[in-house]
């Protein structure tokens, strides 16, 4: 595998920026674009007659998604920056994972098949080449629409040449004072090792020479790395416009600082993304090695092989042979900006103090239907007169905030139990859990270290959490805890109750503001039972009996959801009502999408909403006709996770933290919960029926990979938001969801009431 410590070869002592170096590379690289030129149709051939649709070019038509967002000229220009810095976060997550994920096998020399039916080396260059069009189309829509729009909105992506002498001044203070520090040339030739460069930071490439030769054997390469601690635009403001001007721009401005003496023959910003994919050996000593480990494999990232190079439009020919030689790659992996480089700096426009209004602000959250109201005094009362559905970020995350805050204090909790994946960086939950430790309370967090790049964070909270006394369980072995449970123990006097909340979300107060997820708090003895039972499991050596009301993973999902897909079609193939809705974030298994096409030749009705990557091709005669998928990108990130069975009349409906992924069933420790409630289970398959509905954020997959944006049809047809809907929802209009709407299919008449005191309005007066 390459890396950064290669030995020097005879020719780059003599000169790291040889000619000859570029001219082979370039020949090469020439030779190996015809031959792919050649077959790439027979590789589209192969990707359009496979049944599955590739993950990862499923996802990037996801990416796709998003940056529609950015496109739209109905948003203004602060809300599709924040899209558009969102498209480049996902996608440096992407090459670092997905793509750091292929060269593992490319480096290593091991096999791989993708879904579209194409073996890793032709693969790589059909995705890479799906990435560069991306890029390109990025690029397009920030030089050609967005930029144009700065000027009517009081702002300017500024250059040296727009600044008067005065703002000049400030501009040179700021550079000696407080960026020079902290800059340090890296040399390289044969007396000076290649540097390891950092990923997700802005480098230049500077080629100097002697001062007055014209040598090109005396040319020298160094690098200089941009801090990463100091914004990315340096602000000035004028009474009438703002100018963010790029640190970069400053840097190459001044830059002569750093090189007296000399002449710089070329100055070329460049970004790297290393491979940021690995694996986690088990090991028995969990609670020193196994965080050790963690650490190292987070330190290891720094040095992992580069898969993107992102580069000037003009960047110089010689000092881009010689990067890609050094880290075996080609112009598949080399990414031209024709603007900035990193649109993720945009974050720092949107979220300047001059412009926060211009971000659309978010709805306030509504009362939940079980509820009524917003604020509760005993949320142990609440709950054990009835179960409660919360929807966020349509109702507030409070709830479930305050159980946890008022069990911490509360003289008769003895314990808490719960799992924890993702944090806030302030968390709440970590400040009631460490409350209720100081307080004597039993608490016990099995706390996920490798939920990826958030693996620092919990590390340290965790930490904090065993220093107070908590019992911590550092995940289990290579399994991912992604399942999210909750369970307090009360003692109330003549018996102890147990409170529990069950979630497709994280325990994580500020993204459960955008992202749609659903959790049930609720006192039902089978639910509690069921994770005293989990946590009895994943804490202590006992293996589980059958539980009542949850299905896990890796013990039994698959199979349990298979079973449920094979029944619908059994009902079909009998001529009876049967139907299946799924709203989840990624569809992959390959098992269950074969269940899919086989129910759907059955004849049973399937609607898919999947937000993200999508392997099941709908649509296809023969195989998949009665499918339709559907994915909805919007103002918030679809997050929940709903099963819907018909079940003859009588739903199968699940709530959960699992996706239908290989990694879900197999390597993630995960649950699913039925929903018992007749109520609350009505309010579920209103969310769905509303999901199928919406013709504003949602998007049809074709036959052919491709997606559709849904449009209003002519005539009476109005728009149907589900981001503004759900806030307006009315007990009536639970009472009338229905899926597959036949008579026959659901018996909506005798869908439960919702309480009197659940109407918002009511509440409201």
């Amino acid at each position: 595998m390459p890396n950064d410590s290669t030995k020097y070869s005879n020719q780059e002592k003599k000169n790291p920026l040889s000619h000859l170096l570029s001219f082979f590379t370039e020949k090469d690289e020439k030779m190996e674009e015809s031959k792919f030129m050649r077959t790439s149709e027979k590789f589209n051939e192969l990707i359009d007659q496979s049944d599955f649709i590739s993950r990862d070019l499923s996802w990037l038509k996801f990416n796709e998604r998003v940056l529609d967002q950015a496109r739209d000229p109905n948003r203004n220009l602060f809300d599709r920056l924040k899209f558009l810095a969102i498209t480049a976060s996902n996608l440096d997550e992407f090459s670092s994972i997905r793509v750091g994920s292929l060269y593992n096998y490319l480096d290593y020399g091991k096999e791989r098949v993708d879904y579209s039916g194409l073996r890793e080396v032709p693969f790589r260059k059909t995705l890479l080449k799906a990435l560069q069009q991306f890029v390109t189309e990025q690029n397009r829509l920030y030089k050609e629409e967005l930029l144009p729009l700065f000027k009517e909105r009081r702002c300017i992506i500024a250059t040296m040449g727009d600044l008067q002498e005065e703002e000049k001044k400030k501009v040179s203070d700021y550079f000696d004072r407080t960026i020079y520090p902290m800059l340090t040339p890296m040399l390289y030739d044969y007396t000076h090792v290649f540097p390891v460069l950092l990923a997700k930071v802005l480098i230049f490439g500077v080629i100097t020479q002697t001062k007055g030769t014209t040598n090109e054997e005396d040319r020298k390469l160094s690098f200089v790395q941009l801090p990463l601690n100091l914004p990315r635009f340096y602000v000035l403001e004028r009474e009438n416009e703002i100018l963010f001007l790029p640190i970069e721009t400053i840097v190459k401005a001044f830059i002569k600082k750093l090189y007296r003496n000399v002449d710089i023959v070329s100055t070329n910003l460049f970004r790297i993304i290393r491979n940021g994919d690995f694996s986690l050996e088990e090991n028995d000593d969990m609670e020193v090695d196994f965080i050790d480990e963690i650490k190292q494999k987070i330190k290891n990232r720094r040095l992992g092989r580069v898969v993107k190079v992102e580069v000037e439009q003009d960047v110089n020919d010689d000092l881009l042979s010689l990067l890609k030689k050094r880290w075996e790659i080609d112009d598949y992996n080399v990414y031209r900006s024709a603007g900035l480089i990193d649109y993720t700096c945009f974050w720092q426009i949107v979220k300047h103090s001059e412009f926060k209004d211009q971000i659309p602000p978010l709805h306030p959250p509504v009362p939940p239907l079980s509820l009524g109201r917003e604020r509760i005094t005993d949320i142990f009362e609440m709950m054990r007169e009835r179960d409660i559905l919360l929807h966020h970020p349509y109702n507030n995350f409070e709830p479930v905030l305050q159980l946890l805050e008022q069990a911490a204090e509360d003289p008769n909790v003895l314990s808490i139990k719960l799992t924890i994946y993702r944090l806030a960086k302030n968390s709440r939950v970590t400040e009631a859990l460490l409350t209720a430790a100081e307080n004597g309370k039993h608490v016990a967090v099995l706390f996920e270290v490798k939920a990826r790049f958030d693996e620092e964070n919990n590390i340290r909270e965790a930490q904090r959490l065993q220093k107070a006394g908590c019992f911590v369980i550092y995940g289990i072995g290579l399994l991912k805890t992604h399942t999210k449970l909750l369970l307090i123990v009360r003692n109330e006097g003549e018996k102890v109750v147990r409170y529990a909340h069950l979630s497709t979300g994280n325990y994580n107060e500020d993204t459960a503001r955008l992202y749609t997820d659903i959790g049930l708090l609720t006192t039902n003895e089978e639910y509690t039972y069921d994770i005293s039972e989990f946590f009895n499991v994943i804490t202590g050596h006992s293996l589980p009996s059958d539980y009542r009301n949850l299905i896990t993973a890796p013990r039994q999902m698959r199979e349990r959801i298979i079973d449920m897909i094979q029944n619908e079609a059994k009902n079909a193939r009998k001529g009876l009502p049967s139907g299946i809705c799924i709203k989840i974030n990624s569809l992959e298994d390959r098992a269950v999408i074969d269940e899919l096409y086989k129910a759907s030749q059955a004849g049973v009705p399937i609607e898919l909403i999947v937000r993200g990557i999508c392997c099941l091709r709908p649509g296809r005669v023969g195989l998949s006709e009665n499918i339709r998928v559907r994915s909805i990108v919007g103002n918030f990130l679809e997050h929940s996770r709903i099963y819907y069975f018909h079940n003859q009349g009588d739903p199968l409906v699940y709530g959960g933290s699992a996706d239908v992924m290989v990694r879900s069933f197999d390597r993630r420790i995960e649950s699913l919960f039925i929903l018992v409630d007749e109520r609350v289970k009505q309010e579920t398959i209103l969310m769905l029926a509303y999901n199928l509905k919406d013709n504003v954020n949602s998007y049809e997959l074709r036959e052919d990979g491709t997606y559709e944006k849904c449009r209003v049809a002519t005539g009476d047809e109005e728009e149907f938001d589900i981001h503004k809907a759900f806030f307006e929802v009315k007990p009536n209009d639970v009472k009338k969801a229905r899926l597959f709407d036949t008579r026959e299919n659901y018996a909506c008449s005798d869908a439960p009431e919702i309480p009197a005191e659940a109407n918002p309005a009511d509440a409201a007066e």
